[in-house]
């Protein structure tokens, strides 16, 4: 899996509230949920995201609540790839069943400025900074978990081995 586009950067602590608020919570809609992604943090990430653009994060991406509504939004506001020096627990989980992918790499976080354009190669962990030229090593996905991020999502993945 190979990823390129923008960073949008962000700093520690990024929670579910600010990456989908409560108030938006009585939609699953993932079109509708995109609409309203980062608002709380960043009025203006849906107007200036585009379509394979990055998340790049620091510490404990994701905590808070446990609301799945959370990475797909990121999703489907157009995010390819989150990259963080962490993820919350059940974020990191989340992300994975809902088919969003995710890495991490302190080094990469602490070199990629926001709108340098990065390139991932989720396979082989790499992750480079085509603006400065800099190259960074992440763990790549184990085969299950790329076979769920693939196939879309857990549900996805168990539907297709289900013959569905």
């Amino acid at each position: 899996m190979r990823f390129t586009g923008n960073a949008h950067r962000y700093g520690r602590d990024v929670d579910t509230d600010v990456i989908i608020p409560a108030r938006y919570l009585n939609t699953s809609e993932p079109a509708e949920l995109a609409k309203h992604c980062m608002e709380d943090l960043d009025a203006g990430f849906v107007a200036k995201v585009k379509p394979g653009d990055i998340i790049v994060a620091e510490e404990n991406f994701g905590c808070g609540s446990s609301r799945e509504h959370a990475p797909i939004a990121i999703k489907a506001a157009g995010v390819s790839v989150v990259i963080a020096k962490s993820f919350a627990r059940i974020f990191y989980r989340n992300a994975i069943n809902t088919g969003l992918p995710i890495m991490e790499s302190s080094e990469a976080v602490d070199a990629i400025r926001d709108g340098d354009t990065v390139e991932v190669d989720a396979d082989a962990g790499t992750i480079a900074d085509v603006t400065t030229g800099a190259t960074f090593q992440a763990q790549p996905f184990p085969d299950f978990i790329k076979a769920i991020i693939e196939k879309g999502g857990l549900i996805e993945s168990v539907r297709g081995k289900a013959g569905r």
